[in-house]
């Protein structure tokens, strides 16, 4: 469970510093924010393989979260579009990370038994 909230963790750093660094376009001042989330997400994420979650794991679904999450919110914040095709290529990234998990779980079963016999 503490690997998912630092996962968690690390994808909002991680688009909180994404969405300022557009901000930081026309204010300076959110470049502050940008190298906290950063350093930030990166720190949290290594937390996750500390605690022993899979680097296939992690990143994808670190990646998958971020680039939905920041589609989404620039959308709101910015107005940035969000088109079907757009929303198509978000529930394939999410599908994909969700078999990586899937396999990753299984991965790991198989290995377990492996051991046990």
């Amino acid at each position: 469970m503490k690997q998912w909230l630092c996962l968690g963790g690390a994808v909002i750093t991680e688009v909180s510093a994404t969405l300022a660094l557009k901000a930081a376009l026309e204010a300076p001042g959110w470049y502050a924010l940008v190298i906290a989330g950063y350093v930030a997400a990166f720190f949290l994420l290594a937390v996750c393989l500390r605690l022993g979650m899979t680097i296939s794991v992690a990143y994808g679904a670190w990646g998958a979260g971020g680039v939905t999450a920041t589609a989404l919110l620039s959308a709101g914040i910015f107005k940035e579009p969000l088109t079907w095709l757009m929303g198509i290529g978000i529930v394939l990234i999410l599908a994909g990370v969700i078999t990586v998990e899937v396999g990753s779980q299984k991965a790991h079963r198989a290995k377990q038994g492996s051991e046990g016999a």
